[in-house]
């Protein structure tokens, strides 16, 4: 898993695939992260842990399989959500404001 299974292009492919079913509840933290990974300051540690999370945000074999009705992708949203606890010194409100901006663009229309 980790960083050989995150791609940029891997994770825009299953974000543009997947959007409407996994929601704004698990977008916006994997927005955020994507954002702080992309930025020059975030500590290679920090994208190391970014990494990973996305990682297993777009392979496809999921603890809990992402076309589960409900619960697919429940295990997604934790594991998005813990990375961000563990980076958020690390995340800026311009990430933040990004992630806002790309909600809105793909929800919002």
């Amino acid at each position: 898993m980790g960083t050989k299974k995150y791609s940029e292009s891997s994770f825009w492919r299953k974000v543009k695939k997947y959007w409407k079913v996994a929601g704004k509840k698990v977008m916006d933290p994997a927005f955020t992260l994507y954002y702080a990974a992309r930025d020059p300051e975030t500590p290679l540690w920090a994208k190391a842990q970014i990494w990973g999370a996305l990682g297993y945000f777009v392979w496809p074999l999921d603890a809990i399989p992402d076309f589960t009705p409900v619960v697919g992708y429940t295990d997604d949203l934790g594991v998005l959500v813990a990375a961000v606890a563990v980076v958020a010194a690390h995340i800026k409100p311009e990430h933040k404001r990004k992630a806002k901006a790309k909600l809105k663009e793909w929800f919002d229309f």
